[in-house]
């Protein structure tokens, strides 16, 4: 299977949620819950609990989070975990087995609904997904989004057909995102995703308009374009090399995930294949190795 960029993959996504609803999912019935997930799939967990009551932890911190909020866990305010992991393997499986052993209601919310952490999870919700690349996970996060969100997938993918870009977008060597405050779970996920397919080779980076406001932009440059997602842009980066998208009235995460997303995809289509011309070494070496495995990661990950 050719590696697809990243935009291609956002459009697959939303066309194959147009056709296959997500599950509804009810997550504010889940009271006060400690959310646990690796890289995007904690940024996911963010964003699902952003408008309710929770903590948030990662591989990281997990085991640190536990002893912080142990007297929380003792007097039982805290009683469930939700873990996040779209392969349920990996950091999932010994996260689920910590929370229960703390006697906490454990929720998994993954794409694998047979995998290790799956089978001991107290309750499972399983979400469908398309074959992909390896650490895009796309139509991954985004239907956990959507089940949260409700929004329309046709109308997300019709409206990012419509963006027009600059001419000279390929030109520069740094893109900055600024999106508005409310969205600010969405600017880790963007830079994560400039991170894995751009490396050293070229920046991406992402910012709330408040964060951007504290001298993320004191080098104003004609090399960098600066793309106001929902914003009115009049200071940050050169006012020559801004370029503002003005958003539907209905724009939620999951349209504001694509747009980036999307946007990100059309850089990489640009660009030399940077992520295509090492991303199998990684499955096939040091990836895997740093888990302590000697089995490679899959280059392709299969859909379900």
């Amino acid at each position: 299977m050719k590696l697809i960029n990243l935009n291609q993959a956002v459009y697959n996504a939303l066309q194959f949620f147009a056709k296959n609803k997500v599950p509804s999912a009810k997550f504010q019935k889940i009271n006060f819950p400690l959310v646990v997930g690796s890289g995007n799939a904690y940024n996911t967990g963010t964003i699902l609990f952003a408008r309710q009551p929770a903590i948030f932890a990662d591989e990281s911190n997990f085991r640190a989070t536990l002893k912080k909020y142990n007297s929380l866990l003792k007097k039982k305010v805290i009683k469930e975990a939700v873990i996040i992991s779209a392969s349920g393997e990996k950091d999932s499986v010994w996260e689920l087995e910590l929370a229960q052993k703390n006697k906490l209601k454990t929720t998994l919310l993954t794409c694998s609904p047979n995998s290790s952490a799956a089978k001991i999870a107290d309750q499972v919700l399983a979400y469908r997904k398309l074959s992909e690349p390896y650490t895009y996970n796309t139509s991954t996060y985004l239907g956990m989004i959507l089940s949260l969100t409700r929004e329309n997938p046709t109308k997300i993918l019709s409206f990012l057909k419509q963006i027009k870009l600059p001419r000279n977008f390929k030109k520069y060597s740094s893109y900055s995102f600024v999106l508005p405050d409310e969205y600010i779970e969405i600017c880790d996920m963007l830079n994560i995703k400039g991170r894995e397919l751009f490396g050293p080779h070229l920046q991406v980076r992402a910012y709330s308009e408040g964060h951007s406001r504290h001298a993320k932009f004191v080098h104003q440059d004609k090399n960098e374009l600066v793309l106001g997602l929902g914003i009115v842009n009049k200071y940050f980066g050169d006012f020559k090399h801004r370029i503002d998208i003005k958003l539907p009235k209905t724009t939620d995460f999951a349209l504001m995930l694509c747009l980036g997303y999307s946007i990100i995809g059309r850089i990489q289509e640009s660009k030399p294949a940077y992520f295509q011309k090492n991303i199998k070494q990684f499955c096939t070496d040091y990836g895997p190795k740093a888990y302590g495995s000697k089995k490679p990661f899959e280059v392709i990950v299969p859909g379900n």
